[in-house]
């Protein structure tokens, strides 16, 4: 069975479930439980606090994992991301008081407070910056005022939480991270991870893109498919009136409205979207 380790709390615990149970495997019942088998599809799923999955992955005590990318780069093990699942994205940027360091140049000989000891550390040490680093679990924005640090690197979204503790962004950021799927760095790829990642894959299509069908004339059929290529090539198929067209393509989600505008402004007309559950490509 293929052993794959779960995050069982924090921001990418619900996500990496959904998209699972959307990859058509089991979803525990009870938060509580640490193990679950899912006979049907040759899987152990392994729920394990989200900074150990790499750990875990890394020793080949599991086969593969979902965590975030930070992380994966945080701790060390001997692990190596397989895939971008594109959610919980977040930024790592450094922060400090207004007559604070205002450039990573600036950083040298300061106190840098952080959760992630080994990402700051390996930033720094590319560009040749020697400053020490101050570990802490949360709440980072408070070391510069508790005067444990004179900056602080830590996940900023909109900055407020930075700002109201009288902290400014600077410089490039430090790593730019989302949940990943990682498996380990020096075995072989595992049995049944080829499966686990077209199911992902098919999830994530599933996600992005939306199905398109309309009627159009003949004469306009050119246009309307320069305006909706697809991903390879459209669907084309004839109706009872051989002067029309049936057309089917995928689009990305985001797209849709905009593209509908325009088949329709090429002579597409009856033009209907459709979800994608899931997808093989």
């Amino acid at each position: 069975m293929l052993r794959i380790a779960v995050p069982n709390k924090g921001s990418l615990s619900q996500p990496a479930a959904d998209l699972l149970a959307e990859a058509g495997y089991r979803r525990r019942r009870d938060p509580r439980q640490l193990v679950l088998t899912d006979e049907d599809n040759g899987v152990e799923l392994f729920f394990l606090r989200p900074r150990d999955v790499a750990v875990y992955v890394g020793a080949g005590t599991v086969d593969c994992g979902i965590t975030g990318r930070d992380l994966l780069l945080d701790s060390g093990a001997d692990a190596v991301e397989h895939r971008a699942l594109g959610f919980a994205r977040s930024r790592f940027r450094f922060a400090a008081p207004v007559d604070g360091p205002s450039s990573v140049e600036e950083l040298a000989g300061t106190r840098i407070a952080t959760s992630y000891d080994t990402v700051v550390r390996a930033f720094l040490a590319e560009r040749g910056i020697e400053a020490g680093t101050v570990h802490l679990d949360g709440a980072v924005e408070s070391a510069v005022r508790l005067g444990i640090a004179d900056v602080v690197a830590d996940v900023v979204e909109t900055g407020s939480t930075l700002a109201a503790a009288g902290l400014e962004v600077f410089g490039e950021p430090v790593l730019e991270s989302e949940a990943v799927l990682i498996r380990n760095a020096t075995a072989d790829v595992p049995a049944g991870l080829d499966i686990l990642d077209r199911r992902v894959e098919g999830v994530l299509v599933a996600r992005q893109y939306v199905l398109i069908d309309y009627d159009v004339r003949r004469e306009d059929l050119e246009r309307t498919v320069a305006v909706a290529p697809g991903r390879e090539s459209p669907t084309i198929s004839p109706l009872r009136d051989d002067q029309w067209a049936a057309v089917r393509v995928m689009v990305e989600r985001g797209q849709m409205n905009k593209i509908m505008d325009e088949l329709y402004a090429a002579g597409a007309r009856a033009i209907l979207v459709t979800s994608i559950v899931a997808s093989r490509l």
